[in-house]
């Protein structure tokens, strides 16, 4: 029997994208504006012996308002960018949006055409880093998904080979298809950034985000997700139909298209680079949040706990979701710090999924959205 302790990792396999690797056109670089002058970044100081150049280092003080301007605008084109290939859908925009700058987790939920999977290709277009799909099916193994051992021949090695987990942007195209031990190789990778094959703890590439779409649990053929991998989910989106005015704006685009009934994302520029993502989550968790506002994020999600109606309540990380979130929604709209209705406009996709709703509300044909929607109303905001 060989030793498969003695273990290399090859690389991982080719990764199926919708986006060329050429450089961004984009005139707002997130990351090189760290290593411009001025700018305050990681290992700025200088060597033992060496001279500080005053040059380099003038004017501190504008430039944490520089940045934050320069990430604002990168937000907003990307915003921009997406709208041009996912119509009808702005709120799930700026929700996906929130979850990429906050460092989380999406799940989308809808019936099937309303663009969940052009959603995230569309993202994945203006993100120049690596973007990988799985395709969730019930024969999908874990191994498919984390990836596994195999032996070289030729070096009489076993081999880690890395699964298409291994990436920045992973799309898992209805998740809710696959059964719990399968859902359950993405458990480790969303919450700790890495993944063990063999007992070997391998990182994750950096920034990393997985984006599950699934079809409502009422249709047959899906699985219900595991509570504790809802709970890896920073927000749980509802994709809805759009308005008639821009469903015929759609029809109009899709008809005129040489690709079948579906629109086209290769048109959408790369404006962000790996870098340009991490970036702006540094900045977004620099923005200020006052003691006040943060103790209004933790009695929403403890309100849930003991709220009529609701059998299961939040835990802890909806309370720290709902601070990134209100955070990542403050650089979205331009603001210098987090107001209550940036906690309060992501609450919804916060709790939505981390609550279980009475079997009594649930006879008399009340939502969980319903529920929330009054919560939010009765729980005080402070005063601005």
């Amino acid at each position: 029997m060989e030793d498969k302790t003695n273990l290399t990792v090859s690389k991982a396999p080719e990764i199926m994208s919708d986006h060329s690797t050429e450089p961004s056109n984009s005139a707002a670089n997130l990351a090189e504006t760290l290593e411009q002058p001025g700018i305050e970044h990681k290992n700025t100081e200088p060597k033992a012996g060496e001279h500080k150049d005053a040059a380099p280092h003038a004017a501190p003080t504008s430039n944490p308002a520089q940045q934050r301007q320069r990430a604002i605008h990168l937000a907003q084109a990307v915003r921009h960018e997406l709208q041009k290939a996912v119509i009808g859908q702005d709120a799930v925009i700026d929700d996906v949006l929130t979850a990429l700058i906050g460092g989380g987790h999406v799940l989308l939920e809808g019936v099937p055409g309303l663009g969940k999977t052009l959603l995230v290709r569309a993202l994945a277009r203006c993100f120049g880093g690596e973007f990988a799909r799985i395709q969730f099916t019930p024969d999908l193994m874990p191994s498919d998904v984390t990836g596994h051992a195999v032996y070289d021949m030729q070096t009489e090695q076993f081999k880690l080979r890395k699964g298409p987990l291994f990436t920045h942007l992973l799309l898992a195209d209805e998740i809710n298809r696959a059964p719990a031990k399968t859902q359950a190789a993405l458990l480790e990778a969303m919450q700790e950034r890495q993944v063990t094959l063999e007992g070997r703890a391998l990182p994750v590439p950096q920034p990393f985000m997985v984006l599950a779409t699934q079809n409502p649990i009422e249709q047959e053929g899906t699985y219900p997700l595991p509570e504790a991998e809802l709970d890896r989910f920073m927000l749980k989106l509802r994709m809805d139909y759009p308005q008639a005015e821009q469903e015929l704006d759609m029809v109009r685009q899709v008809t005129r298209s040489t690709r079948s009934d579906m629109l086209d994302v290769q048109p959408l520029r790369t404006l962000m680079q790996a870098k340009d993502v991490q970036a702006l989550q540094r900045i977004a968790s620099d923005l200020p949040v006052d003691e006040q506002v943060l103790d209004y994020a933790v009695r929403l999600a403890r309100a849930t706990r003991t709220w009529p109606g609701l059998t299961l309540g939040a835990g802890p990380r909806a309370s720290i979701a709902l601070v990134r979130g209100g955070r990542a929604r403050a650089l979205l709209r331009g603001g210098e710090f987090v107001v209550p209705d940036d906690i309060k406009g992501c609450a919804l996709a916060v709790l939505r999924h981390r609550v279980r709703l009475s079997p009594e509300l649930d006879i008399e044909g009340m939502s969980v959205d319903q529920v929330l929607k009054q919560l939010l109303d009765q729980v005080p905001a402070p005063r601005q």
